[in-house]
């Protein structure tokens, strides 16, 4: 068993851990995959959403990426990055702000599915002779939005687009349901099928699509194919989760982050341990509980890494968390002052709790990054 360095006992807790080397080889062999599978990656930079994470995806700052806020867009233009697609459904509102940073030069790409956007893009493009870069989003799961690949809705949004119009987006949210590798792979095809069928139909009518976008962690690692797709997206496979390692993408031993805690007590009669990691350090997300394990708040690991089986955090309040030992353990195993690491369920979320990250670097030094906020 390796011990936990020094500097993993000093700082405050909860504190978020990321690991460098784990996360320096999800991402490797993700880029690797899909460019061997005649794509390019456009990484999902919102699970970290830090300026010091970019640099380990994107090589060089003009680099394709995706953001879900304009928050993060804002604060990647800053540091020189010139190439974002914002994928989260514009808000009317919010085209100034889009316009703002393409006047800098930042080529920020937005999402629509309907017609009001499209008409608001219109409508502001007119006034303010600003241009635009839209892509539409293709519904390819019945999962969340988008338009369906033969809607003629499709045709009547593009044309609306004219000039703005780029290219065609879609997000297998729905593969997060599945969890064998034959499941994954008709996802990841169907997903790629949908953009394809759309692509056919735009040029069919003499629409000109130049990008085609499709993504998620699961079908990037499941896909077979990418060889006529423009792009693949995909975000939490930077540190992966519990949510991951349940469908199968990862193993334990490939999540790269996790919440470092120390026990504060100890409720014999239950032969539970406090700890001071509630749901404001792990966060609310039970992500695993329709899954066929169910981590509850967080898989329990020893300071070093190492997996407690058997040990979850079954409960939370706002700072504390609760973790009822099995037999296998006693109180005793864990006085007050012992620290512990809990895998998250959902690293996004989790990530979203903490505005630094703690990370151990490669040599075992100690090095922490800044967390963008806001929307």
């Amino acid at each position: 068993m390796k011990s936990a360095p020094d500097w993993i006992a000093h700082p405050d807790t909860p504190y978020l851990l990321i690991d460098e080397a784990k996360l320096k080889s999800n991402i490797g062999y993700l880029k690797q995959r899909v460019e061997s599978l005649g794509s390019h990656l456009r990484p999902h930079l919102k699970t970290l959403r830090t300026l010091e994470a970019a640099e380990y995806l994107l090589d060089s700052k003009n680099a394709p990426a995706t953001v879900s806020t304009l928050a993060e867009a804002e604060a990647y233009a800053k540091a020189g990055y010139t190439d974002l697609l914002y994928a989260v459904g514009i808000a009317p509102e919010k085209l100034k702000r889009v316009a703002a940073l393409r006047l800098q030069g930042i080529h920020l790409h937005i999402l629509i599915d309907n017609m009001v956007q499209a008409q608001a893009v219109s409508d502001f493009a007119d006034q303010f002779g600003q241009d635009f870069s839209v892509f539409i989003e293709i519904d390819s799961d019945d999962h969340r939005g988008g338009i369906k690949p033969g809607d003629p809705q499709l045709l009547t949004i593009a044309k609306e687009l004219g000039a703005h119009f780029t290219g065609l987006m879609t997000h297998a949210g729905g593969s997060y349901a599945c969890n064998t590798e034959q499941g994954l792979k008709k996802f990841a095809k169907q997903e790629c099928d949908a953009v394809r069928v759309a692509q056919d139909n735009l040029q069919a009518a003499d629409i000109s699509c130049a990008i085609t976008s499709v993504g998620s962690t699961p079908t990037a690692h499941f896909g077979e194919d990418f060889s006529d797709i423009s792009e693949v997206r995909a975000g939490v496979y930077t540190t992966f989760d519990l949510v991951m390692k349940n469908i199968g993408v990862c193993d334990f031993s490939d999540i790269a982050m996790s919440v470092v805690t120390t026990v504060i007590g100890h409720n014999k009669e239950k032969n539970w341990l406090l700890t001071d990691s509630g749901w404001m350090a792990l966060s609310r997300d039970r992500g695993t509980a329709g899954q066929s394990q169910d981590f509850a708040y967080g898989q329990v690991c020893r300071a070093d890494g190492s997996l407690l089986e058997g040990l979850c955090v079954n409960n939370t309040s706002q700072e504390h968390g609760v973790i009822e030992l099995t037999e296998a353990y006693q109180p005793e195993d864990f006085p007050v002052g012992h620290q512990l690491r809990i895998l998250p369920n959902h690293a996004c979320a989790t990530a979203a709790m903490h505005p630094v990250y703690h990370v151990l670097m490669s040599d075992g030094s100690h090095n922490t990054w800044q967390r963008i906020i806001g929307w």
